[in-house]
């Protein structure tokens, strides 16, 4: 739901969706909750790094032969993954920051003031 909120995307029916499949704790102070309501994409990323922590502690008091292991370690690596895909996107949106800016100077070496 951060994302969404970062990226601009209102859709009730999957916000709706996703407050049901997660729950309780969007009303408990932690990881969860502060991603669900991020803001920016430094704020994203921060959360995200807190729960991908809890879920490896998690994982870390959870015995091997519990049911529920294959799946935190499936949402583990999952978890990663986005946690690499928004580090790389937030480069990519810097560099394209920074891209404008050059580009926004070349303009004025071009048509000076």
């Amino acid at each position: 739901m951060g994302m969404m909120s970062v990226l601009g995307i209102k859709d009730e029916v999957t916000t709706l969706h996703e407050r049901a499949e997660i729950g309780d704790a969007l009303q408990s102070p932690g990881p969860i909750r502060s991603l669900s309501e991020a803001k920016d994409f430094e704020s994203l990323i921060r959360f995200y790094e807190a729960s991908l922590s809890d879920l490896e502690e998690t994982i870390s008091k959870t015995k091997k032969d519990d049911p529920k292991m294959a799946y935190y370690r499936s949402l583990l690596i999952l978890t990663k993954k986005v946690e690499l895909e928004l580090k790389n996107s937030i480069l990519s949106f810097q560099n394209l920051f920074r891209d404008l800016e050059e580009i926004h100077d070349f303009v004025h070496e071009i048509y000076p003031a």
